[in-house]
This record gives structure tokens, sequence and C-alpha cells, in this order.
């Protein structure tokens, strides 16, 4: 944690702490097991998320595009794609991502493009929002196809006309390894080219995949700033003049605002362990009601994680008291991350999908920000 605040407060990348991560095994868990791999529950996968997020946050979201399009591959690739793909995660390579592009109307639109080449697409355009493409080994980029169809071309990181920029300027989630992605005239052979609109064009678990890695990181933020308060709490925050005890722990407004945090993370871990065995059902038999009951539950996670990751890194300075702004603590850093993090997709719209389903039954959308 200390390694934490310093790469956070220096802007440091944090290149031992993903090499030991990624070569720990735990970027392959999502493997399926008939390639060699674990397949453990979308409920262990969150948890491991969950608790690499509460030490380093930054950390825990660079796995997450990683482990999202591993899962994809699982759903939309054939037997020797999955084969070949799979074999290079097993070894500890490790996936960036270029999805996303800056100042487009809405998320999912897309201007960068790949021209069939014979036994290799060409790519060109430019991403931004593109977490751990710094340090990956492959890239995984979201172009479209002449017909429109988005596909991941998963490029080698040091490819000729592929260049990452070190421009990440969030106050938040400052060590993501993201930037802008330059891809002009980028070769990636056909092996490396996932179709991964088909994720989408029926029901698959695929969306509620990437979200429950969101929320996970989320809670993981949670959990360390109520650990931070607690800790700093007992050792450094001074009684309250009118509260009538000698030790601010014996604050009664204290105790009853950490019983309170606490009780509403609970509350969000319970529901992100529930959203994986959803999610493991609708991997197994993805139904069109199995499929939108693991993204409903997602849903109701992401909006407990997303309200207790900012209730408790808000309140962390309320009870800790005024010496924990001090910026020798960087205590502030846990709330920068999560008022960053939890943008990436906002709850107000989580909140209309659970309207919708329960009181009109209609399922939700088909896509990665659902």
């Amino acid at each position: 944690v200390k390694d934490s605040s310093r790469r956070d407060r220096d802007r440091v990348w944090p290149v031992a702490e993903l090499d030991q991560f990624s070569q720990s095994g735990l970027w392959s868990i999502n493997v399926p097991k008939a390639f060699g791999g674990p397949e453990v529950s979308y409920a262990t996968l969150a948890k491991v998320i969950e608790i690499i997020s509460a030490a380093d946050s930054s950390i825990g979201q660079i796995a997450q595009n990683h482990l999202g399009v591993v899962a994809a591959i699982r759903t939309v690739s054939d037997k020797d794609q999955q084969a070949v793909l799979f074999s290079e995660v097993l070894k500890g390579t490790r996936f960036g991502n270029a999805f996303s592009e800056f100042g487009s109307k809405r998320a999912a639109d897309f201007e960068t493009r790949f021209t069939d080449a014979g036994d290799h697409v060409v790519v060109n355009g430019q991403k931004f929002y593109s977490s751990g493409a710094l340090l990956a080994h492959l890239v995984p980029i979201v172009a479209l196809d002449d017909e429109g169809r988005a596909w991941y071309a998963i490029a080698d990181r040091g490819a000729p006309g592929l260049t990452v920029i070190d421009d990440w300027s969030s106050f938040g989630q400052r060590t993501t390894l993201s930037g802008t992605v330059i891809i002009d005239n980028v070769k990636v052979p056909k092996t490396h080219l996932v179709p991964g609109y088909k994720g989408y064009d029926k029901p698959t678990a695929d969306g509620a995949i990437f979200q429950i890695i969101q929320v996970a990181v989320d809670t993981g933020i949670a959990q360390a700033a109520i650990d931070e308060t607690v800790q700093f709490v007992r050792t450094k925050s001074r009684a309250w003049i009118d509260s009538g005890v000698d030790n601010a722990w014996d604050d009664p407004y204290t105790i009853q605002a950490i019983g309170d945090l606490t009780l509403r993370l609970h509350a969000a871990q319970a529901l992100l362990e529930k959203a994986g065995h959803a999610i493991d059902t609708a991997v197994a038999e993805p139904t069109a009601e199995t499929v939108a009951h693991a993204q409903v539950v997602t849903a109701e996670a992401k909006i407990l994680s997303t309200e207790i990751a900012i209730a408790a890194t808000n309140k962390l300075f309320e009870l800790a008291g005024t010496r924990s702004t001090l910026a020798e603590h960087n205590l502030d850093r846990h709330w920068r991350n999560a008022r960053t993090h939890t943008l990436h997709d906002p709850v107000r719209w989580k909140y209309s999908i659970l309207g919708k389903y329960f009181l009109n039954g209609e399922k939700p959308p088909l896509h990665a920000w659902s």
C-alpha cells in the first residue's frame, strides 16, 4: 500500500508489480479448462480483482480489459484461434487495450478500421483510454470491417506503426498505463483477428463480464478507504471537544458511521459474489434469460459498489479529521481513484436497466457497458 501511494503521487509505472501479477497465473484464471486454464468461477475472479484493487486500484484496472478479451475469445473465436491465443495467455502474455476513441458522439462509435491484405489485415486509427497498453505484450484494437462490424485486431505491442503515448492526465487512476494509441498501417495476422461483434449479436455473458471487473475495482477502492479510515482514527485522530470521550474511536458518531459504511460495503461484496455466480450460469448456458439475469445482478452490484466507493472515500476525511488531508498521507488518492473509475459507465443508467427489467420485463441491451 505504501508503494501504491508513492506510485500515485509520483506517477510511477508499476512495472515490477505488473510483471509479478501477470506471471502469477492470475491473468489466466478465466482460460477454459479445455485449453489448460483453471477456468475459475467469475465470483472468484471478481474477488481477486477486488483484493488487488484494495492495494492498488490502477493495477486492478489494468487487468480488466485483458480478462474481458480472454472471455470474448472463449465466446466468439473458433477452436484453432482459441488454441493460439489461450496458449499466449497461459505463458503470461498481457493484453492491453485500444478500444475507445476520444471525441466521438457515443462510446461505441468507432472510426478505426482495417482492410484485408491476404493473410493479415492493415489497421488505421487512433484510440484513447487505453488502460494497460503501455506495458502490454499484445494490444487488442477495436476496428471496424467494411460492413461496420467491430473486431479485435490483436497487434504486437512492438508492431511497426503502433505508438502508445504516455499522456494520461486524469487526477485519478494515474498509473493505469493508459494514453493515446496511434495506429498507422499496423499489420495484424488473421490468426489474431477476433470477431468481437459476435459476442453481442446474440445473448452472451461478455458484457456482464466486462462490467463485473469494473465493479470489483470499485469495491476494492471502498475496502481500502474504510481500512485507512479505521487505521487513522485508531492511531492519529483526536476525539471531538464535545464528545466526552478520550479517544476518537469511542466517538459514538464515528462508531455509527463506520458501522454504516461497513454494512454498505458488505452488501456490495455480497452482490458482487452473486453476480459472479450468475455470470457462471450465463457462460455455461447462454440464453436470453440467464444473460439478462447476469446483467441485472451485475448492474445492482455496480450501483452499490459505486455508491460505497464514493461514500467511503469521502467520509474518510470527515471521520479521520483535518490531519488526514496532509499531503504526506496521500489519502485523497482513494477519492480521486473512486471518482475517476466510477465514471466508466454512469449508475443512473443502471437504475434505468433495473426499472425496465423489474417493471416492464425489458431485458438489458447487449453491449460491453451493460
